[in-house]
């Protein structure tokens, strides 16, 4: 039998996509075909929709699936049917000719006429004209070569004709403002364009399982916060109210189910009498309610700030489930933050709260978890108790200096519980100034790189 290839790249597809943090199941991968079964495949976009309806949960997922799905379904392969070949002729053989400063020229002219009128179709045509003119990177032999969307977008300059757009549009009548979002908006359509066909060129010449495992982010909730960028803050931060509100729902469902207590042996003996010795209905303890009182401890230097922030914003997004909360934060010294997080404020504000009040929290500028740690004890002992328990956030790493690993000791002992959550990766642990071991062997230590384990260890601790 001769297999199509198809299936093999369904399957790497969804894979690609486990990969990449979605969780697509059996009866998913199942679906998605069924539904591929159904529709017309002359045309592309329907393919895309009927696997984003079938396999797409969030709508934070939707970026990572697109890009995969461009490279495991190309809309191109090669230079398409509209190569450069099929329309400069015989001068396209000739490279001095598809790359030259008249050449550029005519094609920033061609783009900037483009842009003007909003021609979507030209715009793709000469996304794929400009890798192929002039991203091109040739390799030391067959296979080799390769394509640079930042070489491509270095010579064609799409911003540098911002302004050219904007004033064709006022021309045609439009207020500054509107000329100005529209003039962005598709510079940076043109940009993405061409980004997205340098990654299908180079998942041509390597595989899409190559370009996917490298040049493919993960989901929002899956990214690191160590290397989340300007943009990347913006969507977690619009993330982090939805994942408490999941979490709070799950707890409360998980809560109810466990609202009785130990079985009561004797009462289920004594009732089974009537019965014949037979326990046909069981009774139990009364559950005694209990909830934590949370003290956060987290440092808040430039290399952590991120991580200590989202999990300071959601520990308090689900402050109803601990009796109490109480947080500081710390670089060489503590200072408590708790009043930042009144009920109802905005999430904009409380980060620029927290912000403002790093300044409270270094008298030296140097991260010193030693002294941090003996000025908690000295300043806030009251706030660790037997009924609490202790959260510290950090990356453990001290500059060297005195790790008051006794203070640690014994604020852990004091409390009821104690752990540690580093937003390193373990193979970074105790390489250069990092103390992670020392510090884990007193207090339990957890990684916690990204959202989504942050919301397991959330779940777990309550």
């Amino acid at each position: 039998m001769v297999r199509s290839g198809l299936l093999d790249r369904h399957i790497a597809f969804l894979e690609a996509l486990r990969g990449a943090g979605l969780s697509v199941s059996l009866a998913e991968d199942l679906d998605a075909i069924a539904a591929l079964t159904a529709v017309d495949w002359s045309e592309r976009g329907t393919i895309h929709d009927a696997y984003a309806a079938t396999l797409v949960k969030k709508h934070a997922q939707r970026p990572t699936f697109d890009t995969l799905f461009d490279l495991y379904f190309p809309r191109l392969v090669g230079e398409g049917a509209t190569s450069l070949g099929d329309e400069a002729g015989e001068d396209a053989d000739d490279e001095t000719v598809r790359d030259n400063a008249q050449a550029l020229a005519d094609f920033r002219a061609e783009l900037l006429e483009a842009m003007v009128a909003g021609d979507e179709e030209t715009l793709a045509r000469l996304a794929v004209e400009a890798v192929a003119r002039f991203g091109a990177m040739p390799g030391r032999g067959p296979g080799l070569s390769s394509w640079s969307a930042y070489t491509a977008l270095q010579r064609v300059s799409p911003a540098d004709l911002t302004e050219q757009i904007v004033a064709a549009l006022l021309a045609e009548g439009r207020v500054d403002g509107e000329a100005q979002r529209s003039a962005g908006r598709r510079v940076g359509g043109f940009t993405r364009r061409v980004e997205d066909d340098a990654r299908r060129r180079i998942a041509e010449e390597k595989g899409p399982d190559h370009v996917a495992n490298v040049a493919v982010r993960p989901t929002i909730d899956r990214l690191d916060f160590m290397a989340a960028r300007r943009s990347d803050v913006e969507e977690m931060r619009r993330e982090i109210y939805p994942l408490a509100r999941r979490l709070a729902t799950r707890l409360t469902q998980e809560h109810h189910a466990r609202r009785r207590g130990p079985l009561d042996f004797r009462r289920t003996v004594r009732a089974s009498i009537s019965t014949g010795g037979v326990p046909l209905v069981t009774h139990h303890k009364p559950k005694r309610p209990h909830r934590t009182e949370l003290v956060v401890l987290c440092d808040v230097s430039g290399s952590v700030a991120n991580f200590a922030q989202f999990t300071l914003l959601l520990v308090f997004a689900l402050r109803d489930q601990f009796q109490k909360v109480r947080a500081f934060t710390f670089i060489d010294h503590v200072h408590e933050v708790t009043e930042h997080f009144r009920p109802g404020a905005d999430v904009a504000d409380v980060m620029a709260d927290l912000a403002a009040s790093t300044s409270h929290a270094a008298l030296w500028g140097r991260t010193n978890y030693g002294r941090a740690f003996t000025k908690f004890q000295e300043n806030h002992a009251d706030a660790v108790g037997p009924k609490s328990s202790l959260l510290i956030l950090g990356d453990a790493r001290s500059n060297y200096s005195d790790l008051a690993l006794d203070v640690l000791r014994d604020l852990a002992g004091a409390a009821r519980h104690s752990w540690w959550l580093n937003p390193e990766h373990t193979r970074h642990w105790d390489t250069g100034d990092s103390a992670a071991t020392a510090y884990g062997d007193v207090v339990p230590m957890v990684e916690c790189r990204n959202l989504t384990q942050l919301g397991e260890f959330v779940h777990d601790i309550l």
